[in-house]
C-alpha cells in the first residue's frame, strides 16, 4: 500500500520513445496550427498536446480516435504525454481532420530539417518509389469513365435513330435544315431534340408505338442521365474510375489483395523520397502509374524544402520522355531506369530479340536506319503525338526499301510490306544517357541502395504495423493521415539512433 499515488514521470522510462517524441514536437514552431483556432467559448485542449498524442499514437500503431481516446484512459504513456487529460474521440479526429489540415505539411517539414541537421537522413540523395494504400471507400461502388461514354454513345445512336425516323414520317413537319449529327451529346441537345420529334409525330397516327414509347423513355430519363453524366465526369478530371463513397480515389490495382484474383479497389498511389529509410517528402496521387506522378511529386518536394535534391534515384517506371526532360532541365543528376534496361544488361536477353529497332545501326549524317541485310531504311514522315499527360513528342518513320524474298523476313519482321519502325529521338538520347550513367560505378552504387533505401520503409509500415488501408476519406485528408505515418516512421528512426548512442 502507498500513502500517496506514485508520479506518473517515475513510471516512464528515461529513455523511452514518448519522451524523444515529446521533445520533438516541443521544439516546432506551431504558430500555423495555433492560428487555426479564432479564441472564445470554452477552454479547448492545447495543439501542441493534441499533436502529441496523435503522433505518438500513429508510432505505435493506433490509428482509431476511438481506440486513441480508449489509450489516453488506461495508457500510462499517453496519460503522461496528455497530463492526465483525456480527449474524445470526436476531439482527436476533428483535430486530425480540420485543424491539422493545410498545416501539418509545415509541421513534418520541420521534423525533416531537425533530422538532416543530425545526420539521420539527407536532403540532398533522395530515392523515390511508390505503393498503394487503399481507401477508406466502399470497394463496390465504382463509376467507370469508358461506361460512361458508352452510355452517350449509345444515347447518340438511339437519338439518331429516332429523328430518321420521325423524318421518314413526318418529313415536312421535321424539316430539313436541323443537323442531324448529336456527337457531343447534351441535355439541351436532348430536350430540343425530342420536343421537336414528339411534336412531328403528335399528327401522325401511323407512327410506331414502339418509336412513341422510345421517345417517352427519351423524354423523361436522358436529360437527367445525361446531367448525371456530366458531373460525374467532372469529378473523374480525366481519370479512368473514382469511387462514389470516396470521389478522390481511383481503382486500382493492390499487390496485397486478400483474394488472390488482382481485384481492383479504390485507392491512391503514395509517392515517397527515402534517405536512409527515413521519409523526406511524400505526395499522394490519384493516378495507378508511377510514370504520371513523378513531375508533382519533385514539384511538392521544392515546396516542402524550397528546394530540388541534387541526386534522384528511381526505377523503370519512371523512365518516361517527360520525366528525363524535366529532370534534366531542373539539373537533378538522375539515376532513372528506363523499360528493358534490366534485360538490356542480360545478353541472354539480349539475343532474344536481334532484330528490334534499338539494334539497328543509325546513321546521324545520312538520317537512316541500316537493316539487317545491309539496306539503307529512310526516313518516310516526322510527326507529333501527345501522351496521356499532355507531353508533346516528336517521331520520325523509317521504312525499307525492298523486303521481298529477305531471307531475314520472317525474324526480322512479320508484315505483309516493306519494314517500317517508329523513332523517338529524343527519347533514345535520354535512354543512351541513362544506361551510361547508371552502369557507371556511381550508378551502380545507387542502383543498389534503392531497394535498400525505399521497400524497408513500405514493409515496415504495411506490415509491422499493420498500416494497409486509410481510415479518411478525400486526397485532403487522406494526405494528413500518411503524413502522421510518415512522421511516425521518421521519428522512429530518431528513437533508434538514440538507443543506439545511449547504449
Amino acid at each position: 500500500m502507498m500513502l500517496l499515488p506514485p508520479s506518473l514521470d517515475d513510471m516512464v522510462g528515461a529513455n523511452h520513445p514518448v519522451r524523444t517524441i515529446s521533445q520533438v514536437i516541443d521544439n516546432l514552431d506551431i504558430d500555423p496550427l495555433l492560428a487555426k483556432y479564432k479564441g472564445g467559448g470554452s477552454a479547448s485542449y492545447h495543439p501542441r498536446m493534441l499533436l502529441k498524442v496523435l503522433v505518438y499514437a500513429y508510432t505505435t500503431n493506433i490509428y482509431s480516435s476511438r481506440k486513441i481516446e480508449e489509450a489516453c484512459s488506461q495508457n500510462i504513456h499517453f496519460l503522461w504525454l496528455s497530463g492526465m487529460q483525456k480527449p474524445d474521440h470526436h476531439t482527436i479526429n476533428r483535430f486530425r481532420s480540420e485543424r491539422l489540415r493545410f498545416v501539418f505539411r509545415q509541421v513534418f517539414t520541420q521534423v525533416v530539417h531537425m533530422l538532416a541537421a543530425e545526420g539521420i537522413l539527407s536532403l540532398k540523395e533522395v530515392y523515390l518509389d511508390g505503393t498503394k494504400i487503399e481507401s477508406a471507400a466502399n470497394r463496390y461502388t465504382f463509376v467507370w469513365g469508358n461506361a460512361l461514354r458508352t452510355h452517350k454513345e449509345k444515347m447518340a445512336a438511339q437519338l439518331k435513330e429516332l429523328w430518321q425516323y420521325a423524318q421518314s414520317v413526318a418529313k415536312e413537319e421535321m424539316g430539313d435544315d436541323t443537323p442531324t449529327d448529336f456527337t457531343p451529346i447534351s441535355p439541351e441537345k436532348v430536350k430540343q431534340t425530342v420536343e421537336k420529334i414528339d411534336a412531328a409525330l403528335q399528327g401522325q397516327p401511323d407512327a410506331s408505338p414502339k418509336a412513341k414509347a422510345k421517345l417517352a423513355y427519351a423524354k423523361k430519363h436522358w436529360p437527367q442521365a445525361l446531367e448525371r453524366y456530366e458531373a460525374q465526369e467532372q469529378i473523374l478530371a480525366g481519370r479512368r474510375s473514382y469511387s462514389k463513397t470516396d470521389p478522390d480515389a481511383t481503382f486500382m490495382r493492390m499487390k496485397e489483395d486478400h483474394m488472390k484474383n488482382g481485384q481492383l479497389k479504390p485507392g491512391y498511389n503514395v509517392q515517397i523520397s527515402a534517405s536512409k529509410q527515413c521519409i523526406v517528402s511524400y505526395s499522394i496521387h490519384p493516378n495507378p502509374t508511377d510514370t504520371l506522378t513523378l513531375i508533382p511529386h519533385l514539384e511538392q518536394y521544392q515546396s516542402d524544402h524550397g528546394g530540388l535534391p541534387e541526386v534522384l534515384t528511381a526505377d523503370a517506371g519512371y523512365g518516361s520522355e517527360q520525366n528525363y526532360e524535366h529532370l534534366e532541365a531542373a539539373g537533378v543528376e538522375a539515376y532513372v531506369k528506363y523499360g528493358y534496361f534490366d534485360k538490356d544488361q542480360s545478353e541472354s536477353e539480349r539475343s532474344k530479340r536481334p532484330f528490334t529497332q534499338d539494334k539497328l545501326h543509325y546513321n546521324k549524317e545520312k538520317d537512316c536506319y541500316i537493316c539487317p541485310m545491309g539496306q539503307a531504311m529512310e526516313r518516310i514522315a516526322i510527326y507529333s503525338k501527345k501522351t496521356e499527360s499532355g507531353f508533346s513528342q516528336t517521331l520520325s518513320k523509317y521504312q525499307a526499301r525492298n523486303c521481298e524474298g529477305c531471307p531475314l523476313r520472317g525474324t526480322c519482321h512479320k508484315s505483309s510490306g516493306n519494314r517500317i519502325i517508329e523513332v523517338n529521338h529524343n527519347l533514345n538520347r535520354h535512354k543512351e544517357q541513362a544506361r551510361a550513367k547508371l552502369n557507371t560505378e556511381q550508378g551502380i552504387v545507387h542502383r543498389k541502395r534503392r531497394p535498400v533505401e525505399v521497400e524497408p520503409i513500405f514493409g515496415n509500415v504495411k506490415e509491422n504495423h499493420r498500416f494497409r488501408r486509410f481510415l479518411l476519406r478525400g486526397i485532403e485528408k487522406v494526405e494528413i493521415e500518411f503524413g502522421l505515418i510518415a512522421l511516425a516512421q521518421n521519428l522512429r528512426k530518431k528513437c533508434r539512433e538514440n538507443a543506439r548512442k545511449a547504449a
